[in-house]
This record gives C-alpha cells, sequence and structure tokens, in this order.
C-alpha cells in the first residue's frame, strides 16, 4: 500500500478525476483476417487497419505542453504501425499522420501494410507505437490477432471450420472493389447520419441472424452462424444507425445464387437483398449507397444478374480499445502496457471478499480502487490481479443504515498515479430480503444490537454484485 500522505494526495486527485474525468483513448479497428502476399505482389490489408483518438484528456494534455512553452507543434501525435515481428527499425513500419474529424476524433489509417509469403505465422498482431511531435513517447498498444489465409476459400463451408465462419452477432466490414482494382476500393460507412460508400474510412457493423417469420417491427435476434439466404441486419457500432432486414446472398460472376444456404466466410463475395422486394438490392454509385434491381436469368430462375455496385466483399472486424488519463499525473514512463478488464470473479464473503480481476497486461505496479477507495491489491500474473474488496464503510456509508445500493467505478491506477479507467462497476446493495417499499431498519432502536448483528451477518453474505456497464 501507499504511505498515508501519498494516499491522501492520490485519492483526492481520484476524487478530482471522478468528478471530471479527462480520459485519452486509443482505438484500433482491423481486420480479423489478412490475405498473404505472394512473389512481389503486396495484397496490402483490406480494410486498412485504423487509429482513432479520442477523449477530452487528449486536449488538456496539448494545454499543459502549451503551458511549457512547447508550442502547438509539441502535442501534434504521430504514430508507426507494423507487424508485431518487425524489427525495432522504423523503416519496416508504416507512418501515421492523424488528422482531426468534425467530432474531434484525431483519424488515422495504415493503407500499406501487408504480411508477405516469407513470414510462416498463421497469427499476428498489428504493434502501434504512438509519440508526441516533441518526441516525447507516449506508448504501445497492440492489436488483437489476426489470422493469416492464402487466399479465400472456394470450398463449400462447413461449420468444422470455424475459424473462418461469421456468427450472428460479430462486427464485419464490407467493401466494394470494381473490376478488381484496388484504387476503386470503396467501404460501407456511415456519415451524417446516412449510409454512404467511402474511400477513405470503413465502419464495422454488427451482423445480426433474425428470424424471418416475425414482421419488421418486431425483429427478433437470434444466434448461430450467418448462411446465404438468411434474413439480417446490418448495425453500425459506431452511430446504432441500422439498415432495413435484408436477405444475405452469394455472388457467383456477378450472379446471385437465390439457392445456396451454406456457411459464410471470410472474403467472401455477397449480395444484399432488401427483404420483401422485387429484386431490389444495396447497391453502390460513387460515394452514394442506393437500390439496384437485378434482372432475373431467363435460363436460370434460381440466379439474378447484378451490376459491379451491388457485389460486395464481406470480412469480420475486430476493434481494441486503450483508454488511460495522465492529467492528474507527471507522467514521464510510457503509458503501456495499458491494462485490459476482461472478467471480474467475486470469491469468499463476510468480513474478507476477494475480488479476482481478470484481462490482459497486468503488472505489479498496478493498483485495483474501488471509486476513489484504494484496494489491497496482489498481482498474480499479466492475467490476473486479485484484491480485497472495501468495505462499505470507506465510501462514508455505514452498513447499518445502507438503504439504496452503492455502485462505484472499478479503476487500475500505476503507482506514478495514472489512471486506468474500465467499464466495469462494483455495486454494494442492501440485505436482499427487504422487499420495495418496505421501511428497512428505520424503526429499530439503535441499542438493538443483537438484531442489528444477525443483519450485518445477512448482509454481508450478499451484499456484492458485480455489474458490467453496458
Amino acid at each position: 500500500r501507499s504511505n498515508p500522505y501519498q494516499a491522501s494526495l492520490l485519492r483526492d486527485s481520484v476524487r478530482r478525476y471522478l468528478q471530471l474525468p479527462a480520459d485519452q483513448t486509443v482505438l484500433i479497428l482491423h481486420a480479423k483476417v489478412a490475405q498473404k502476399s505472394y512473389g512481389n505482389e503486396k495484397r496490402f490489408f483490406c480494410p486498412p487497419p485504423c487509429v482513432y483518438l479520442s477523449g477530452p484528456g487528449w486536449k488538456l494534455k496539448q494545454e499543459q505542453i502549451k503551458a511549457r512553452d512547447l508550442g502547438e507543434a509539441g502535442f501534434r501525435v504521430c504514430g508507426y504501425m507494423g507487424l508485431d515481428s518487425m524489427g525495432s527499425s522504423l523503416m519496416e513500419t508504416q507512418k501515421l499522420s492523424f488528422e482531426e474529424q468534425p467530432d474531434a476524433k484525431g483519424f488515422s489509417c495504415a493503407k500499406a501494410l501487408y504480411i508477405s509469403d516469407t513470414d510462416k505465422r498463421k497469427h499476428f498482431r498489428l504493434v502501434l507505437k504512438l509519440f508526441f511531435s516533441n518526441g516525447q513517447e507516449i506508448g504501445t498498444f497492440h492489436s488483437k490477432l489476426i489470422k493469416v489465409i492464402s487466399k479465400p476459400s472456394q470450398k463449400k463451408q462447413s461449420l468444422k471450420n470455424t475459424d473462418l465462419c461469421i456468427s450472428s452477432g460479430s462486427k464485419v466490414s464490407l467493401f466494394n472493389r470494381l473490376r478488381s482494382q484496388t484504387v476503386s476500393t470503396r467501404y460501407l460507412s456511415v456519415e451524417g447520419g446516412a449510409f454512404i460508400a467511402s474511400a477513405r474510412q470503413w465502419a464495422a457493423f454488427t451482423l445480426h441472424l433474425a428470424d424471418e417469420r416475425c414482421s419488421r417491427s418486431e425483429f427478433p435476434l437470434r444466434e448461430g452462424y450467418i448462411r446465404y439466404g438468411s434474413v439480417v441486419q446490418l448495425v453500425c457500432t459506431a452511430t446504432g444507425i441500422t439498415l432495413p432486414p435484408l436477405i444475405i446472398r452469394k455472388v457467383m460472376k456477378q450472379y446471385a445464387m437465390l439457392d445456396v444456404d451454406e456457411p459464410i466466410s471470410q472474403l467472401h463475395k455477397c449480395a444484399f437483398q432488401l427483404q420483401g422486394s422485387d429484386r431490389m438490392y444495396l447497391c453502390l454509385s460513387t460515394e452514394k449507397v442506393i437500390q439496384f434491381q437485378a434482372s432475373p436469368c431467363p435460363k436460370e430462375a434460381n440466379r439474378e444478374l447484378l451490376n459491379d455496385g451491388s457485389c460486395w466483399t464481406i470480412i469480420s472486424t475486430e476493434t481494441v480499445e486503450y483508454t488511460f488519463s495522465e492529467s492528474l499525473a507527471c507522467v514521464r514512463e510510457p503509458v503501456s502496457p495499458v491494462p485490459l478488464i476482461a472478467a471480474l470473479q467475486l470469491t469468499g464473503g463476510g468480513d474478507v471478499a476477494m475480488l479476482e480481476v481478470q484481462g490482459e497486461y497486468f503488472h505489479a505496479h498496478l493498483k485495483v480502487w474501488f471509486g476513489d477507495v484504494e484496494a489491497e491489491t496482489m498481482y498474480r500474473s499479466p492475467k490476473s490481479l486479485v484484491c480485497v474488496v472495501p468495505d462499505v464503510s470507506a465510501f462514508g456509508s455505514d452498513w447499518r443504515w445502507l438503504r439504496y445500493p452503492i455502485t462505484v467505478p472499478l479503476l487500475l491506477i500505476r503507482d506514478d498515479g495514472l489512471i486506468y479507467s474500465s467499464s466495469f462497476t462494483f455495486t454494494y446493495t442492501p440485505e436482499q430480503s427487504c422487499i420495495p417499499g418496505q421501511q428497512v431498519l428505520s424503526d429499530v432502536p439503535q441499542d438493538s444490537d443483537k438484531l442489528l448483528d444477525s443483519i450485518h451477518q445477512e448482509f454481508t453474505r450478499t451484499n456484492f454484485h458485480l455489474f458490467m456497464q453496458t
């Protein structure tokens, strides 16, 4: 634990942070699979890996650098992205230049990354290194695992090979490439509340499998792997904007195949027919997304002829988000490794409850905080921290008079004061046996120690509940 003086200073800082969080977030978007290059042919990753910088902490950092007379140029963020097996030479990586978007987020993408046939790995990660333009290192950030494939599978997919299948609820990207020309690639995206075909940015969409027997207004979602012929819904992960129910069709030589029901595979060509329409398909026209009416095939009733703009390539995507706050600390070391919390596991009860924090990139210089209360923390491994759950009295609440749940955010704080926020909270609740509307302890005299002790025993057994914020 920290010494009392340091702990008091840090607790005051954490309280200020909780009142006005100044987070800095690094978001990496990338495809789940990458096609290997052969010989001199470079198959650039498609869609290209993207990086977004968001949060008020970046602006605050800019003001701090200005105050040190380093000027605006000292704040500019730059970076390099490459594959995790590459050496430290910047020649092997791609330089990233960030531009500010209308929503104040910084954006950049690595358009020229590829994996050569000399690299024999089946999986790899992307590595992002960020710096301020004055040379100060921000940190190193990793993508999720990317699977290497030689080319899109032409065989009928089997659910035994689930690595390449696409499941309901997963995230995908859709792109269109006219006449197989890389320069003509456009990505389905959302801008200004409308669907567009962008040559610069791509959006991740959650692909839901729907119950086709229900009306559009009901649209209940189902689990399972997506097959051709299924009714699906595409929801933009960033904006929540949704396309109407669509029937996903396999595309072969510019024909939509109406009788194919095999599972969808990575980098397959597909088309999206509007459910209930007369052969109307989702189509791009330059930067606009329109509807196109397919032509029936007179010789084969199970086929419909499409145009180039109606043929999309589908690929699964991943996102990883790193959030930290330097606002209250004089941080001279890189912020990485930035810990990621994946799950919480509560054990024990009574006067000593233990919480295991599970995730990635943990180290021995981290402490778990429940709101502004530091917990006694033990480092177990890069994937596990264990801490003692603080008593509710640490928040100024006496268990004897606790009537309403108390929810506090879970933070990880480095020993130099760097704060890593999370989407997890911890909730202390009153005795569960109390029914809504019932008076809680209001009529109990203060000298009724026996009754209070029995309530305390029951309360401490059941008062710990974990919630993840949606």
